[in-house]
């Protein structure tokens, strides 16, 4: 899903990118950004756990980090560059473990226990939901440039 998740950001003009379909809602921007912010917390977790036995894991809200970070006037193409270098790593990361890592985990502050199998389930879910919220995005804008001037 990564791949066709990064391809729903091409085509928008600025203004769409930056376009929230309700206030407490995300744009593509934010979304973008969300990504990356995920990906980069997926990634330190997971490399902790390969590295020791049952580390501590970081905890940060990234729900929270695109309307701090301003994602609407950041460049959507350097959130997603960075998203996909960091999704490259964490492609290597994975398919270097041996089957035994899967089940490896470290301890989160708020949900205990999490192993490595379970944080690479998590990021394929969380690129699903963000590909239906950016493709029911995309739909939006669509039918509104497709509406006849009243």
């Amino acid at each position: 899903a990564g791949d066709e998740l990064i391809d729903q950001f091409y085509g928008p003009s600025e203004k769409e990118l930056r376009w929230r379909p309700q206030d407490d809602e995300w744009s593509l921007k934010e979304i973008a950004g969300h990504l990356r912010d995920n990906e980069e917390l997926a990634l330190e977790q997971i490399h902790l756990i390969a590295g020791d036995e049952e580390p501590e894991l970081p905890a940060r809200d990234v729900d929270a980090l695109p309307l701090e970070r301003d994602y609407r006037s950041a460049d959507v193409q350097e959130l997603l560059a960075a998203f996909a270098g960091l999704r490259r790593q964490t492609y290597r990361l994975l398919w270097g473990l041996a089957p035994e890592d899967w089940g490896r985990c470290g301890r989160h502050p708020y949900r205990g226990e999490v192993t490595i199998a379970q944080i690479a389930r998590e990021l394929t879910e969380h690129d699903l939901g963000h590909l239906w919220q950016a493709r029911r995005i995309r739909e939006t804008l669509r039918r509104e440039r497709e509406r006849p001037p009243t």
